[in-house]
């Protein structure tokens, strides 16, 4: 063990821990769940400090030496080589103040560590004086949170989510000539091709991942220059601009700097808009996995219209059982997305004043959401839609069977009497066919044309 001080006084530390006192008091003080800072979060911060050692060190109020230390800790932390260094709770202070000192004590003590100084001296590099120079908890742990979104944004989950589009829409073409019926309310309805109804599913995880796409600009703009609470105090009037114009260079990313900052450090409306956008997101996903597992239920006695890949034994005592299992993920993957924007819309309407002090928690619960629909869109589309294949007699005979199919001879017989000849059908086990001749309501040369239910799908796919 070492022996650190901060402001409140001296503590004992693990002899191998790059954090230093106020990291450990939060250690102690918040043993909650378990749960750590999202790497990503903490990846962001990290860059954040690159950038301002960048920027302080072009406004000369840094040293040239301890802007390069700075700059290069913060890079091994970005490379999440240090991620064992941050051991603090979601559940901690509600400003992340405990994770940005967390930060600046690594940073601090890994360049005394390089430079050969003993760690916990604060020399060459200084945790607030030099690595939160010009800065508050306040404004860059919210900053972290936009920085860190737009970055998962636009690296992981829309990628994913194009990626499961176009999986969709392979299946769309793949199935274009397979005629199927459609439903409506759960009932048999006028007929359309697999390849439509697929298409409609790819249509919409596209343009979830079009909305998540908007959504980056939501989050491009940071709180970083507001210091305490959005004043400034502290901050060169130019370092906001240079650290934003900095991130923009490393992550190809628009950040700008916030147009006010009391709404960027009082309020979290930002990230309860992504919060609805991620909700929108694993609604349109729930239910094409719910469709795909209808689609596939049987083999024998469902719909079985769909062949689901076999990815793994469905059941401990009937032989043979195969489930939908890839759908129940994505299902189950789905809803814990929709309880955590909850947490977060709940998390945003509780800021109060200056500042907001539930940010660890909406970094958990939105950072939490993007991996999970990054992962299950993307084992969704390869372990499940790109194997996907028809079911052509199936769907052949379902069609063949169905009495929606008489909705072609509306304006040929009239509404009343195409559904007395559904309903008789039905009632008679007979076929349309067979009811429409036996009642001499079509011309027998023309009924094969009007039943054809190639005739109904026209519609642009």
């Amino acid at each position: 063990m070492r022996t650190e001080s901060d402001s409140m006084g001296q503590m004992q530390l693990p002899d191998d821990a790059l954090y230093g006192a106020s990291t450990q008091r939060a250690v102690l003080n918040f043993p909650i769940s378990g749960r750590r800072m999202p790497p990503a979060f903490i990846h962001a911060l990290a860059l954040l400090k690159w950038s301002a050692a960048k920027a302080n060190l072009e406004l000369e109020r840094i040293d040239p030496g301890v802007a390069e230390l700075i700059c290069r800790v913060a890079l091994e932390v970005v490379d999440g080589k240090l991620d064992a260094q941050f051991p603090l709770d979601v559940f901690q202070t509600g400003s992340g103040t405990s994770t940005n000192m967390n930060m600046n004590e690594v940073v601090s003590n890994r360049a005394c560590q390089i430079v050969g100084n003993p760690i916990g001296s604060k020399d060459p590099v200084h945790p607030n004086d030099h690595v939160n120079l010009g800065q508050s908890s306040n404004d860059m742990i919210p900053t972290a949170l936009h920085v860190s979104l737009a970055v998962a944004l636009k690296n992981r989950l829309v990628p994913a989510l194009k990626k499961l589009a176009a999986s969709l829409s392979k299946k769309s073409m793949e199935f274009a000539d397979v005629m199927k019926i459609g439903r409506t309310h759960l009932m048999d309805a006028t007929p359309l091709t697999l390849g439509q109804e697929f298409s409609g599913y790819a249509a919409q995880v596209a343009k979830a991942a079009r909305r998540l796409e908007a959504t980056i600009a939501e989050v491009g703009e940071l709180a970083i220059g507001g210091t305490a609470v959005g004043t400034g105090i502290n901050c060169h009037p130019q370092f906001p601009a240079k650290v934003c114009r900095l991130l923009r260079e490393e992550t190809g990313i628009d950040f700008v700097e916030a147009k006010n900052h009391f709404e960027q450090q009082g309020g979290r409306d930002d990230a309860v808009f992504l919060a609805g956008v991620l909700m929108s997101a694993a609604t349109a996903l729930t239910k094409v996995a719910s469709d795909i597992r209808l689609l596939g239920s049987g083999p024998r006695a469902g719909f079985g219209e769909i062949n689901l890949p076999a990815t793994q034994p469905g059941s401990s005592i009937m032989p043979g059982k195969v489930n939908p299992v890839l759908s129940e993920m994505l299902v189950q993957s789905c809803s814990y997305t929709i309880g955590l924007a909850q947490t977060v819309a709940m998390a945003g309407r509780d800021g109060h004043f200056e500042l907001n002090v539930n940010i660890p928690l909406i970094a958990y619960a939105l950072h939490e959401s993007i991996n999970v629909l990054t992962n299950g869109a993307t084992t969704f589309a390869e372990k499940c839609v790109d194997g996907i294949t028809a079911n052509v007699e199936r769907c052949k005979e379902l069609v063949g069977r169905s009495l929606m199919l008489v909705t072609a001879l509306n304006p040929i017989i009239g509404y009343d009497k195409a559904a007395w000849v559904a309903k008789t059908a039905l009632k008679q086990n007979k076929s349309l066919r067979e009811v429409l001749l036996e009642n001499a309501l079509v011309d027998p040369a023309k009924i094969d044309g009007l039943l054809d239910p190639r005739n109904m799908t026209s519609a642009k796919e």
